[in-house]
């Protein structure tokens, strides 16, 4: 899970600022972290204390009200509503991470990653989105090599895995859509050596950078079984004292 959020804290500076290199520096003094990793957490905290999840997200958004979230999410976490709306947005596969850590089986960390997106984003594209997210996470955690990870991502869920993130990053432009994201940040990992490298792959495409890498980083530390301390440590001083004490939980408990 903090794969994930090392990769929204990096990408986090040049989401308006877009770059087309993996040639920059890694921690910026401008990085912070914004929705993707408050979310994240939030579902972390969810998983590890079994508290409602709507609840949390609710909770956790009055908690950090200045996270960087979309319009569709900040009305709804505003409400008193309940409901989804609909979106088809990369909102839930950017937060679905902790799923694929937490459960030990492919199918239900599908119906979990299904669960847990469709409160929001109930939308066919949003739902697919994050269960792709989550799966690839617990095929890369369990053994599987980056073609198995690819395939089923093809196969499963009719994602266009083709092309080299080098044909990509020329044209590629900002995509808060689900399937505008996904699977960009999954070709980022395939493309990858190792867990910096696929951060650094993720940003380099533009857009959505936070995102990109959030996703990126959350398959990229299943497959190449951790984070360099040295990211980790940064990842930790960045956060506050209460995202940085349920993630160490979640860590303890799932990933080591």
């Amino acid at each position: 899970m903090i794969g994930a959020i090392a990769g929204d804290i990096i990408g986090s500076v040049y989401e308006w600022d877009n770059i087309k290199t993996k040639a920059f520096t890694l921690f910026s003094t401008k990085c912070f972290f914004t929705d993707d990793s408050i979310l994240t957490i939030a579902l972390a905290d969810s998983i590890l204390t079994g508290a409602n999840y709507v609840d949390n997200l609710k909770k956790f958004y009055r908690w950090y009200p200045n996270g960087g979230y979309g319009g569709s999410f900040h009305r709804w976490a505003q409400s008193e509503g309940v409901e989804p709306y609909n979106s088809w947005g990369n909102g839930a596969a950017m937060r679905i991470s902790p799923v694929g850590y937490a459960y030990n089986d492919l199918d239900t960390v599908l119906q979990k990653a299904a669960d847990f997106t469709e409160i929001t984003h109930n939308h066919p594209e949003g739902i697919k989105g994050g269960q792709a997210t989550a799966a690839a996470i617990f095929l890369a955690r369990t053994g599987k090599a980056k073609a198995e990870i690819k395939d089923f991502a093809e196969t499963e869920f009719q994602y266009d895995l083709s092309k080299h993130v080098d044909n990509i990053r020329p044209s590629y432009k900002f995509d808060v859509s689900s399937q505008g994201t996904v699977p960009q940040a999954i070709r980022a990992f395939i493309d990858s050596t190792d867990f910096e490298d696929a951060i650094r792959t993720a940003v380099s495409l533009g857009g959505d950078t936070d995102t990109l890498a959030c996703i990126t980083g959350g398959i990229a530390q299943a497959f190449y079984g951790a984070v360099p301390e040295p990211i980790v440590s940064k990842v930790y001083d960045i956060l506050d004292e209460r995202l940085g004490k349920i993630t160490r939980e979640f860590m303890e408990k799932f990933c080591e």
